[in-house]
């Protein structure tokens, strides 16, 4: 695993991007939510996808919500740890890269 620190960036919550062995096609950009809520949870990673979609790609909110409605994934990734629930969104970078 490697660890980069993003100086003067304000996460909420935890943000990664996964290997192409990973369980997804290919790499993946993944944001987090996290807390007793799960569907709050799940709001906070969606919207955290939806504001770094937006950061890279540089659309604006309606639109990176868009594109992360069709392209995302949304999951349950951690229950064990009550009442921190963690709910992940996942979205493959070539997405973001127009697939090159």
């Amino acid at each position: 695993m490697r660890v980069h620190l993003l100086k003067q960036r304000r996460l909420r919550f935890p943000m990664l991007e996964t290997h192409p062995v990973s369980l997804r096609s290919g790499r993946a950009l993944v944001t987090t939510g996290i807390g007793p809520d799960l569907f709050q949870a799940a709001r906070d990673a969606t919207l955290g996808m939806v504001e770094e979609v937006g950061r890279r790609a540089g659309l604006d909110p309606i639109d990176a919500y868009l594109l992360a409605s069709v392209a995302g994934d949304l999951k349950i990734s951690e229950i064990v740890d009550q009442p921190n629930w963690v709910v992940s969104m996942h979205l493959d970078l070539d997405t973001l890269s127009g697939g090159a």
